[in-house]
């Protein structure tokens, strides 16, 4: 029998084999744990090397910030390069925020302390405790420039809140508009590493105030400013304001004059300040500058002699060569000074109750008068129902239908075409035009292109102008033509409406022997003189035309011009014209238009003119020779006394 020991050693052995065998539970937990160890390095091995792009990327969008600055636009000038539209250094006091973060938290303290200390149990939060700071830091720098100045302005709690919230990188604009002279001591007397600092930019600048507002146009304020292909267009990103042209030639060459966009990447910190010189930044650049083909000298002179009587109006003079406008002029017009960099409601109220915004040489739809005789003259000669010699019988009315009363109302007599045209006898015009007939006129008027817009390079050219016939008033009217409309078209009056702009460029043409002047407001040195169809006058025809306008120039109807009792003789300069009177319908009741087109040297044509100008008071006389006509004469006599002048010149004066 086996002893105890035996046994013991014997179930000690089985024990200890029976412990080394493995447990199937216990292997598949090694294989989990270590599956997910293997997942767990997977993971982070993704995010820390599969993924640093994207988490890079990530905190780049958080700490950068983009900044656009507009660029300053291009200079506009006159045909000799006197500077009509520039840009002038505007100064103001502005403030960088974010370098104002430890001085905002100190006084968020002291304001929390304060309140603690008076017992108060109404203690602001925290947002408006940063609100309370913020107002209060930024007055304390405000109220430096303030001693400095010897103002007593005050910050605008609103505006300060709109602006930390949405435009923290920009700086806010404490003092603006200041003078050279306050500019001057605050550059003197700011501390240099004060927040507050000046801050030079530029806006438009206009040296001859009003003249020529409705052809410049003038600027307003925008947010569109782009740079392309400049980085980081997923980046939060601040555009300081710019400009872009709002009418006149600001407007039709925006695009042309616009500067070029700068603009930075900047580091910021969590709150978002900036931090550090730009990370990466293009400087902005001016735009391109523009010469018009405006004669400032000439402009003035016109406008000058408008403003004198307060006349309502417009002037165009054109170079006859090649079409390049030499006046533009409307008035009552604008103080473009005042129009930027904003503005007011007051200076927008003035400018729509006196009229002043409408550009009359362009949108002016108008009867021309008896300026149009000229062309219902042309019409006669080449239908060969008027000849050099024809001639009629002027009792001082014509009938038809009902009676049509001669311009001055008095018997003329026998009249032939020249005298006719010299004395504006309507009659003869009457009585020649109804002969003619309305299609005559309707296609001598189109072939002169009266019927469509002159194609100018502004936006504000009108499309109203009508050049009428049988056809037109069944369309407009649904009404017959009548033999009264007839003789109304050849005196330039019933449905007939002309611009300003388009007797300027007929008047050219007629000085040109053409049919066809395309103006244009951009000066080119080289410009080729301009060639159309030629009018189809025989010689003797044309010789009697314009020899009857340098008559209504020295004994006629615009004699003013050259006999030096109102104005003052022009030496040497031999006139053509023809005036016209007309009368056009108003809120305030039938208002007369006074009328003048012409051209000079009559041997050598070279400055061609069309000036319109509108009466106050309804039915008040007003004649082309008595209002009309001195405009022109001051046009002209700038031009004789300038013609001899170097082609290149420069005014040393300015309006105010």
């Amino acid at each position: 029998m086996p002893s105890s020991e035996t046994n013991l050693a014997d179930r000690s052995g089985h024990l200890i084999e029976t412990h080394k065998g493995y447990d199937p539970r216990i292997v598949s937990f090694y294989f989990l744990l270590a599956a997910l160890f293997v997942t767990l390095i997977a993971g982070l091995a993704y995010q820390q090397l599969a993924k640093v792009d994207e988490y890079a990327d990530a905190e780049r969008k958080q700490t950068q910030r983009r900044i656009f600055f507009p660029g300053p636009r291009g200079n506009i000038e006159d045909r000799h390069g006197n500077l009509l539209v520039g840009n002038r250094a505007r100064f103001s006091v502005r403030l960088l925020l974010d370098q104002l973060k430890p001085e905002v938290r100190r006084e968020q303290i002291r304001i929390r302390n304060n309140f603690r200390a008076t017992g108060d149990k109404d203690v602001p939060t925290r947002d408006q405790l940063m609100q309370l700071a913020r107002v209060s830091v930024v007055q304390r720098h405000l109220d430096l420039a303030n001693a400095i100045l010897g103002r007593t302005e005050q910050v605008d709690g609103k505006r300060l809140r709109r602006h930390f919230e949405r435009e923290l990188l920009l700086p806010y604009t404490l003092l603006e508009d200041l003078t050279p002279a306050d500019y001057a001591k605050l550059w003197e007397r700011l501390p240099v590493n004060s927040p507050a600092q000046v801050y030079t930019f530029s806006t438009r600048e206009y040296p001859y105030g009003s003249a020529a507002s409705h052809t410049l146009g003038y600027v307003g304020a925008t947010d569109d400013v782009e740079l392309e292909d400049f980085p980081g267009e997923d980046l939060k990103t601040f555009k300081m304001t710019g400009t872009m042209g709002r009418e006149g030639v600001e407007k039709k060459f925006d695009s042309i004059l616009q500067g070029e966009t700068g603009a930075a990447i900047y580091r910021v910190d969590p709150a978002g300040n900036r931090i550090n010189k730009p990370i990466q930044q293009v400087f902005p650049k001016q735009g391109k500058n523009i010469r018009l083909s405006l004669d400032i000298e000439l402009q003035m002179a016109a406008e000058a002699k408008m403003a004198q009587n307060g006349m309502a109006g417009a002037a165009v003079a054109i170079d006859i060569a090649t079409g390049e406008v030499l006046v533009l002029a409307s008035k009552p017009d604008y103080d473009l000074s005042k129009f930027s960099p904003r503005i007011s409601s007051a200076t927008w109220q003035d400018a729509v109750e006196r009229g002043a915004l409408f550009p009359r040489a362009l949108a002016g739809a108008y009867q021309p008068g008896s300026s149009f005789k000229i062309l219902t003259t042309i019409a006669g000669l080449r239908s060969g129902v008027l000849t050099p010699d024809s001639t009629a019988n002027c009792p001082g009315f014509f009938v038809m239908g009902r009676r049509f009363s001669c311009h001055d109302g008095h018997a003329h007599g026998d009249i032939g075409l020249s005298r006719a045209i010299e004395k504006s006898c309507n009659v003869f015009f009457y009585k020649f035009g109804y002969d003619m007939g309305p299609d005559i006129i309707a296609a001598e008027a189109r072939r002169f292109h009266f019927d469509r817009p002159t194609g100018i390079e502004l936006l504000d050219e009108t499309r109203r102008m009508v050049i009428p016939d049988p056809e037109w008033k069944r369309k407009r009217h649904h009404q017959g033509w009548a033999g009264g409309d007839t003789v109304q078209m050849a005196i330039g009056q019933g449905f007939v409406l002309v611009t300003p702009l388009q007797m300027a460029c007929f008047a050219a043409s007629v000085a040109r022997d053409e049919v066809w002047t395309q103006p244009t407001l951009l000066h080119q040195a080289d410009r080729p003189r301009q060639q159309t169809e030629r009018i189809g006058l025989r010689p003797e025809q044309r010789a009697a035309l314009i020899n009857a306008m340098e008559q209504v120039t020295l004994t006629g109807t615009a004699r003013i011009l050259t006999e030096g009792k109102l104005l003052p003789k022009i030496p040497g300069l031999r006139m053509a014209g023809k005036t016209g009177t007309a009368q056009n319908q108003s809120a305030k009741g039938i208002i007369n238009f006074a009328w003048f087109i012409g051209f000079a040297p009559v041997e050598n044509p070279q400055i061609a003119i069309a000036i319109a100008i509108e009466g106050d008071t309804p039915g008040e006389e007003t004649g082309g020779g008595l209002y009309a006509a001195p405009v022109a004469h001051a046009i002209f006599k700038t031009w004789a006394e300038n013609k001899n002048q170097p082609a290149q010149r420069t005014l040393q004066f300015k309006t105010e």
